[in-house]
């Protein structure tokens, strides 16, 4: 059981450390991913949008194929 509770305290402190690190580092990428949307004339909403658009409702070219 005491094995236990160190492996769990060595856990909880290194959380305790790393915790504003990575909260910084989210603020960071979302701030770089904010004036790259900006940069390209796109808002925020917009910019969200175009990552999470589907394939299927992009406009294709229709094709010249024949059977």
């Amino acid at each position: 059981m005491n094995t236990f509770l160190d492996y769990l305290t060595v856990l909880t402190v290194l959380t305790l450390l790393s915790a504003p690190a990575l909260h910084g580092l989210l603020r960071e990428r979302r701030t770089d991913r904010q004036l790259r949307g900006a940069a390209a004339g796109r808002s925020g909403a917009d910019t969200v949008r175009a990552r999470t658009q589907k394939s299927s409702s992009r406009s294709t070219v229709p094709s010249t194929a024949t059977w």
